[in-house]
């Protein structure tokens, strides 16, 4: 199966990542689940609700009836992941930006500073004779 997953395409929804409102949850531990900080999190969050803030904005998202594994609350309204296509979302984005769209006059004048070929090979990794020998 694992060759399978590399052939697909990006676009193929087996690729999308998952978001479990456990994720985002700021009444869970990062023990019992949470991957964002307590700052960030959301009260109580439902699968329905993140499914909206991503169609909102723009983003392709599907709604699985599924539950993660940690949860142990089994109500059904609680139930539900989403899974959406990040790196599609980056692809069209990425060409919207301002620094993409001013002309592309930034990437041009960067300069090359010879200092590391003055140098030569002296600020590395020290040399043979100080190295321990392995048992």
């Amino acid at each position: 199966m694992a060759v399978q997953y590399k052939t697909k395409p990006p676009s193929d929804e087996c690729k999308w990542i998952c978001i479990y409102p456990l994720y985002l949850n700021s009444r869970k531990t990062i023990a019992q689940g949470r991957r964002v900080a307590k700052s960030k999190a959301v009260d109580s969050p439902t699968a329905q609700e993140i499914y909206d803030i991503l169609t909102n904005a723009g983003m392709k998202a599907k709604i699985e009836k599924k539950m993660h594994p940690l949860d142990p609350n089994r109500d059904a309204n609680a139930q539900g992941r989403v899974r959406m296509s990040l790196m599609l979302y980056a692809c069209e984005m990425i060409p919207k930006l301002k620094s993409r769209q001013a002309g592309g006059g930034a990437t041009s004048q960067t300069t090359v500073t010879g200092n590391s070929s003055v140098t030569g090979g002296t600020g590395g990794g020290g040399g043979k004779a100080n190295k321990k020998k392995k048992r």
